[in-house]
């Protein structure tokens, strides 16, 4: 049953912060012509982590995804050129920001032989070679289901690998374009069977209408394919041409399908109705290397 409206909770309320560092931050984007995630595809928290954690997911290969997933606002088209300065770019922000620990994720490149996995190893060295106590975690799409993209995007030794299955099997058809469970499920497994010392990570979205046992089903999935950290989020229909929400998750339910998560041997789960797949990402590094 498709359902009209659901009304959103006062939990899911959020207080805007644009003090200096957001300001400032969102300054230095426009200004080397870069790309975040947190933008593109209007993350709820961007204010926490750019006014208060002072983190961002940079998004490479331009603004404009050859997909059209029925969650994502990403725009999709016709990409742009290949911009091979731009993991210079990143580079120097990640510096000038004095980050940690950062996120590099992209918009799909069906039309590159390599899934765009050329760009995403050099924005990783890049980051290396100005950056070398910086973390870095990848998140990629499938780039195909080919073993060679992995494989290039690996051997540029990212410290986590973050592919996100998205949904449970049986909305998988439905909420994604092109990418398929299983094909993300290989992903993650051969990622660990290239270097079994980077931790694999991965992401639901829950609301769309899956039920709690296709959660606990999809968490046997992933930990069968040794997934080490999971994070757990509400949907939020970012306009109305996106599918609808079927359902708001409460703050207890997502406690209880975190407590569900570690007991199956997930070495971190984060879970919350705001959480996002590059949510409180600096803390979850450590937790999972600790557990390899």
């Amino acid at each position: 049953m498709t359902i009209d409206y659901v009304r959103k909770p006062e939990w899911l309320k959020i207080k805007l912060n644009t003090n200096e560092e957001y300001t400032g931050l969102k300054k230095m984007m426009r200004e080397k012509k870069l790309h975040t995630v947190c933008e593109e595809a209007k993350c709820p928290n961007i204010h926490e982590c750019w006014a208060v954690r002072k983190t961002a997911t940079f998004m490479i290969l331009g603004s404009v995804c050859t997909r059209s997933c029925r969650f994502c606002a990403v725009q999709t088209g016709l990409p742009t050129e290949i911009d091979w300065k731009e993991p210079g770019r990143v580079a120097e922000s990640v510096e000038q920001m004095g980050l940690k620990h950062t996120v590099i994720t992209a918009v799909a490149r069906d039309d590159l032989k390599d899934g765009g996995a050329g760009v995403f190893s050099e924005t990783v060295r890049a980051i290396r070679r100005r950056n070398p106590f910086c973390s870095i975690e990848v998140l990629p799409s499938d780039m195909g289901g080919k073993y060679d993209n992995l494989k290039t995007l690996m051997d540029a030794r990212p410290d986590i690998l973050n592919h996100n299955i998205e949904t449970v099997r049986r909305l998988s058809l439905t909420v994604r374009a092109r990418a398929t469970y299983e094909r993300s499920l290989e992903l993650l497994r051969r990622s660990k069977q290239i270097n079994s010392n980077i931790p694999t990570k991965s992401s639901i979205m829950i609301g769309l209408g899956e039920t709690k046992e296709e959660i606990m089903e999809t968490m046997d999935d992933l930990r069968a394919n040794d997934v080490d950290i999971i994070t757990i989020g509400q949907y939020l229909q970012p306009t109305k041409r996106h599918l609808k929400v079927q359902k708001y998750w409460s703050p207890e339910e997502f406690n209880e399908l975190k407590e569900i998560a570690l007991s199956k041997g997930f070495s971190h789960c984060e879970a919350g109705p705001l959480v996002r797949s590059s949510y409180h990402a600096d803390e979850q590094v450590q937790a999972a290397k600790a557990n390899l």
